[in-house]
């Protein structure tokens, strides 16, 4: 069978090479190239909206029907209400929660460091005075020594003048 096959297209190449080479023609296709592309282009801007609002219809009718199989009686669409109800007040209360926990991190944050300032300035404060203090008697000291001295000085030069 493969041979068979070799031998047709063997025999086809070789009459194709005996005959003639022929021209294109040109055709009403080739001459006109932009009146194919152009009328796709025109079919497009028609058929996408069509086929997008069909596909937005087709959710949509899709979304009615699980709902109404969902909530056929008052009792069904009843209990969804308090589903619903239920998680909303449970997603409140958690935020409530971290907020109140948030807070009060925040606040024995500032408490600490409110305090951590104060002692601070009060061990500050405590130096200070401390220091004034000790200055103050050794300023004190001197000057007694020093109003000591030039009493003395004072003396013995009135002694000199007199």
């Amino acid at each position: 069978m493969a041979t068979t096959t070799n031998k047709t297209s063997a025999s086809a190449s070789t009459t194709r090479k005996a005959g003639t080479t022929t021209r294109k023609r040109p055709t009403a296709s080739t001459t006109t190239s932009t009146q194919p592309t152009t009328r796709v282009l025109a079919e497009r801007a028609v058929l996408v909206p069509v086929g997008a609002g069909l596909i937005v219809r087709d959710s949509v009718v899709s979304n009615v029907r699980n709902l109404t199989s969902k909530y056929t009686t008052r009792t069904a669409m009843e209990r969804e209400l308090k589903r619903y109800e239920r998680r909303g007040a449970t997603a409140r209360n958690r935020f409530e929660r971290q907020v109140r926990k948030t807070r009060t991190r925040f606040e024995r944050d500032l408490r600490q460091r409110r305090k951590s300032v104060e002692r601070t300035m009060k061990q500050n404060r405590r130096r200070l005075e401390r220091e004034v203090r000790s200055v103050r008697k050794d300023l004190e000291k001197q000057s007694g020594t020093l109003t000591t001295r030039v009493e003395q000085l004072v003396g013995e030069a009135q002694g000199l003048i007199s």
